[in-house]
């Protein structure tokens, strides 16, 4: 059965952090749905504009992974929106995996939903002391998996990031083969 992951996004998102994401899951043959916040087209941080499946508010079932982008305006939006959090409660309750990068880390998967106490993680340069303020275990590596939780550390670690999300969803052999393509060191 073909593996599945949701994407959230809002205003302010990190383009590569959910771009490159997105383009190695849908490789790896994961189908990947993207959610905002918002209907319509949504703009990034940096000028990309990606153009959503669906608004979180009509998202009714649970996917093999919810992937969470960065970029500090998209993270903010993310951790107080009800929705999003209780979708990603959901799904880690659910045993599914659970996957954030950069300022998402610390804002919305330790400060928002609680999921990083006793947790190995990291997050965007400079946010250690949010993630240690959520019981996080910091590891200042650029992803890190621990359980149904990985978290990655910011724009320079997205695709091994996706590449780990891939890999937990189906296996090591079609990553490895993409990072080798692409030089990767993994």
């Amino acid at each position: 059965m073909k593996k599945t992951a949701l994407v959230v996004l809002s205003k302010g998102f990190e383009d590569v952090e959910a771009v490159a994401p997105i383009d190695v899951l849908t490789r790896a043959g994961v189908d990947v749905t993207i959610a905002s916040t918002v209907s319509g087209p949504v703009a990034a941080a940096y000028g990309s504009t990606l153009v959503p499946h669906m608004t979180v508010d009509k998202v009714t079932n649970l996917f093999d992974a919810i992937v969470i982008p960065g970029g500090m305006v998209n993270a903010e939006a993310l951790a107080v929106n009800r929705t999003v959090i209780d979708l990603i409660k959901k799904h880690h309750a659910a045993g599914k995996l659970v996957a954030a990068i950069c300022a998402s880390s610390a804002l919305v998967l330790g400060e928002a939903a609680g999921l990083l106490k006793g947790k190995r993680a990291t997050g965007s340069p400079g946010s250690e002391d949010r993630l240690t303020a959520c019981g996080a275990i910091v590891t200042g590596v650029h992803v890190t998996v621990d359980g149904n939780i990985i978290t990655g550390m910011g724009p320079g670690a997205a695709l091994p990031f996706g590449l780990q999300i891939a890999e937990y969803l189906g296996g090591r052999e079609l990553p490895d083969d993409l990072a080798a393509r692409w030089r990767i060191a993994r």
